[in-house]
């Protein structure tokens, strides 16, 4: 973990999604998108991209209901590229049940395995597994406390107030790395970064709105209460997720990324009453320099890349591929390009500043 804390990591991000195509009209299946996410996972790993990750959603539109399964189905066609949920639902999941999933996936990728542990910014796995929205804060931290516990200590001996009570069992199987990474999310709540600091607990934010500089505050809070904790928070990896694409120019990038983009933000602005209509104004706005979106050619995408570093001190990057349908030959180019071009020019660059 340290030495991913002194480097700069660089991988993709996918909630699976199975919209309607908005080009053709047509919607892929839930079966042939996860065929999809494992051809995209090996060549994530011949291209020397550092890590895969795989969001948890229960709904329709989403084919990424068992990230371990997706992720272990690849295992054992790649050789180094790490695997990781992005995120597990922490809340609405039970912590023993994780842990030997991607303990599993731990022992079959021979240490390659981590868990990102979220609340869930999509909420619909609370009613399918019997949990109220009325717990939502209490769920994750006491599911964390535990998920942390037997993670440290093969017996467990542990009690809480919504799952039934572990008296001196075993959790097995025990994962190859020691301890098994894992990394908590956020979507920026100052609590949640201050948390995860305290705990010594890497961190990933989802950027996907505003500018990413914005989040600044967010990095200093965590360091500063790892630090009060005991914690060296220059061994703490730091990551972000956002949305993006990469092709062979930017008007391309721009022009193969938004309608799949506008159609699937369309959705989730309808469902959350954001009340305004996401055009080509506000995805060419979010674009720009200072922007959320990593959309364009590879040189632009580093170069954007290198100012999030620069900014935020981040030391792992989730390019979120795709954001609704898109073919799968250019998200397949995307992730090509992204390995093969965009990630050796942020390593050159970051290598001559920071040596």
């Amino acid at each position: 973990m340290n030495d991913q804390a002194n480097s700069m990591e660089i991988g993709i991000s996918t909630f699976l999604e199975a919209t309607p195509d908005p080009v053709t009209g047509e919607t892929v299946s839930h079966a042939e998108r996860l065929r999809h996410a494992v051809e995209e996972i090996v060549l994530a790993d011949q291209v020397g991209l550092d890590v895969y990750g795989i969001g948890e959603h229960h709904r329709a539109d989403y084919a990424g209901t068992a990230p371990a399964v997706v992720l272990a189905a690849a295992a054992g066609m790649t050789k180094r590229i790490r695997l990781t949920s992005a995120v597990t639902v922490l809340s609405s999941d039970d912590p023993v049940r994780v842990y030997q999933a991607f303990s599993t996936l731990d022992s079959i990728s021979n240490g390659r395995a981590e868990i990102m542990a979220g609340r869930g910014s999509f909420i619909e796995s609370f009613p399918l597994f019997g949990y109220s929205l009325d717990d939502y804060d209490e769920l994750f931290e006491e599911k964390l406390e535990l998920l942390l516990a037997i993670r440290s200590s093969e017996k467990v001996t542990w009690r809480g107030g919504h799952r039934p009570a572990i008296d001196n069992l075993g959790v097995y199987p025990r994962s190859v790395q020691n301890p098994l990474p894992v990394w908590i999310a956020s979507g920026g709540n100052a609590q949640s970064a201050i948390r995860a600091g305290m705990l010594g607990l890497p961190i990933a934010f989802a950027i996907i709105g505003g500018m990413p500089e914005s989040f600044a505050p967010l990095v200093a809070l965590y360091k500063e209460a790892a630090a009060k904790a005991g914690h060296d928070p220059n061994k703490l990896p730091i990551a972000t997720h956002s949305h993006g694409f990469v092709a062979d120019t930017t008007e391309q990038a721009a022009d193969l990324f938004f309608p799949s983009t506008q159609a699937q933000m369309n959705v989730i602005g309808r469902e959350r009453g954001w009340g305004q209509h996401y055009n080509r104004a506000a995805f060419d706005a979010a674009r720009t320099l200072r922007g959320a979106l990593y959309v364009g050619d590879p040189e632009y995408v580093a170069e954007k890349i290198i100012l999030l570093r620069k900014n935020l001190g981040v030391t792992r990057f989730f390019l979120h591929v795709n954001v609704g349908t898109m073919p799968h030959r250019d998200v397949m180019h995307a992730i090509e390009l992204l390995g093969t071009k965009v990630a050796p020019i942020v390593r050159k660059e970051l290598a001559r500043h920071e040596a």
